[in-house]
């Protein structure tokens, strides 16, 4: 028996022989014998092809199939598994720096720092690089001097930031490392007003990933809020044009740990 016939290839070839050698022995007789044959003369022929097709040592069977399907479907699903497409990381963390609320308040506070939570979205482009997407939220509560000379008041400020930007693993095992980058607004607001500023951030951290679908992330991060600007003097050569930027930025800095779920 011919090997290299015992292959799909090699069997249509049988079946397609048998089917000439078939024509050629019933050639028509009639124009009539050309007209489309029923169903179940066609059946009838590839019957026959198939018999003469085992008859000369090529065996066809369906059942054979059946387990390289499976093999090539468990040999795909390791690497679908592996090739994270998004993560969600739930966080809370301390964040420093409470020059933003009296910026807002135009009050001195007694203010270092306070808690705040978020989540961090990555959608994966390729192996180890994302797309980031960042939410975080930072609420206290602070003592603010009474109008007229009157007692203290308490109010509730907070400090909201949404960003986009990109995270760069360093390396694929369990232990990951990661430079991160974004910019968007942030906004600070109090019981009745509420102010939006340009910001910027940049993070490093480490994510820990025992397993392909959950981890831990554990990160610090510093923000660049945009509070004022103006553009100064513009002098202009040979060499080129220069821009006097007058930038007002105020400096926050957080350390966080969350929970990382891939999907």
């Amino acid at each position: 028996m011919d090997l290299a016939e015992d292959t799909p290839a090699g069997v249509a070839r049988q079946c397609q022989h048998a089917s000439m050698a078939t024509g050629r022995d019933s050639a028509p007789q009639a124009r009539s014998d050309w007209l489309p044959e029923p169903a179940a003369g066609r059946a009838r022929r590839l019957d026959a092809a198939m018999l003469q097709a085992r008859s000369r040592g090529v065996v066809v069977s369906r059942a054979r199939l059946i387990p390289c399907l499976a093999a090539l479907l468990l040999a795909a699903l390791p690497a679908a598994a592996g090739a994270q497409a998004f993560q969600v990381a739930p966080f809370g963390s301390y964040r420093f720096g409470g020059d933003l609320y009296e910026v807002f308040t135009g009050t001195t506070l007694d203010i270092d720092g306070a808690p705040c939570v978020g989540v961090m979205a990555d959608v994966f482009v390729k192996e180890g690089t994302s797309v980031s997407f960042l939410y975080s939220h930072q609420q206290a509560r602070v003592e603010l001097p009474g109008p007229w000379g009157s007692g203290p008041r308490f109010a509730t400020l907070s400090i909201d930031h949404w960003h986009a930007g990109g995270t760069q693993e360093l390396d694929g095992g369990v232990v990951r490392p990661f430079l991160s980058g974004s910019g968007g607004l942030t906004r600070f607001a109090g019981a009745q007003d509420s102010e939006m500023r340009f910001s910027l951030a940049g993070s490093a951290g480490v994510k820990l990933m025992p397993s392909d679908h959950l981890g831990a992330r554990l990160e610090g991060r510093l923000y660049a809020v945009v509070v004022d600007g103006n553009l100064g003097r513009t002098v202009c050569g040979g060499f080129g044009c220069l821009i006097d930027v007058d930038v007002f930025l105020i400096w926050q800095m957080e350390f966080t740990a969350g929970l990382v779920v891939s999907f």
